[in-house]
């Protein structure tokens, strides 16, 4: 393929990143791969760390768009949303209703079932329920389990449980990041992820991890992760994830460039996890592959984000970069 990024004018951004989530680190390293990516072509870049300037007496004039790469929370619950509407700086990815319902997988999930968008069962639960309570709530959504935050991201206090004997450990897991948890049924199956841009799919991306799921470790530190393109799907499958990633954003009302993460079991079925509206792009990070896949630079994800957010959006040149030949390699399902 070969598509560019929009006719973007030089421009003044500033990058938000850092702030005082449990995902500070991985933050800063998005905020620097993005800064480093929008200077690259001429763009003033001024980098802030909400931790240190407080955004609601920040002077905004100076800026034209904020580019958003905080994770976790203030980031992706809609704080840092409300704040740069209320100081007029359009800013890049959703709005901060959106924002808070996709950052809470029980909300998320509401909406889910609403639209008719595939998605494990669930139960919600909260640091005040008595354990006793919990055990009866797992034991009607069956095990193997997976016991995680109701709002945090990066697979951050999540738990596989295989037996009731491991629970009570998970659930406190999970409460020392958050007052609320889910336990939601666990698909057994194949890791996916889709990356977006509004309704636009990129390629899906198959995850291979050692470590049995695809947890922080796994995301940005462990070498031995796979991400593959090119792993065999029936006729019509890797459509289907995206025709679901696409049916999951819509039902949140998210925008921007988003990443939606998957389950597909062994009868090929896909199942969505969750939703993340502020997907990282570290050089671990999978929005970079895909892009990567479709002959896109960080550079020019990152001026596709700042054009899509600006009042007046600049033309794009070349084709689309979702009219590619395939998403991922098809083969037809064997005759029955």
């Amino acid at each position: 393929m070969n598509f560019k990024a929009p006719n973007l004018p030089p421009t003044r951004i500033a990058v938000l990143s850092g702030g005082n989530s449990f995902e500070r680190e991985i933050s800063l390293q998005s905020g620097k791969a993005i800064t480093r990516a929008l200077m690259e072509r001429g763009h003033s870049v001024t980098s802030i760390d909400p931790a240190s300037e407080d955004l609601t007496t920040y002077d905004f004039n100076e800026i034209d768009v904020a580019f958003i790469a905080l994770h976790g929370s203030f980031g992706e619950d809609g704080q840092v949303q409300e704040i740069l509407a209320d100081a007029k700086v359009p800013y890049t990815g959703s709005d901060a209703e959106s924002s808070r319902r996709a950052f809470s997988k029980s909300a998320a999930k509401e909406r889910f079932g609403i639209a008719g968008v595939p998605t494990p069962d669930y139960a919600l639960f909260n640091h005040a329920d008595n354990i006793d309570d919990i055990h009866r709530m797992a034991e009607s959504i069956g095990y193997p389990l997976v016991v995680k935050p109701d709002k945090q991201g990066s697979s951050i206090g999540v738990t596989i449980v295989e037996t009731s004997e491991g629970l009570d450990s998970a659930v406190l897991s999970c409460l020392q990041f958050d007052r609320h948890g889910i336990l939601e049924a666990a698909i057994v199956g194949a890791e996916w992820t889709v990356g977006l841009f509004d309704t636009e799919a990129f390629p899906p991306i198959h995850i291979a991890t050692p470590r049995g799921f695809f947890d922080y470790k796994a995301k940005y530190h462990d070498e031995a992760t796979e991400y593959d393109f090119d792993a065999e799907l029936p006729q019509g499958v890797a459509q289907q994830l995206a025709a679901i990633s696409r049916a999951a954003c819509q039902s949140l009302g998210v925008s921007g460039i988003t990443r939606v993460d998957l389950r597909v079991d062994s009868t090929l079925r896909p199942w969505v996890l969750e939703v993340n509206t502020i997907p990282g792009f570290t050089d671990h990070s999978l929005i970079p592959k895909a892009a990567a896949e479709v002959g896109l630079s960080l550079t020019d994800v990152a001026e596709i984000a700042v054009a899509g957010c600006m009042p007046t959006k600049p033309p794009l040149k070349g084709p689309h970069f979702l009219r590619r030949s395939a998403v991922a390699k098809v083969k037809s399902e064997d005759p029955a």
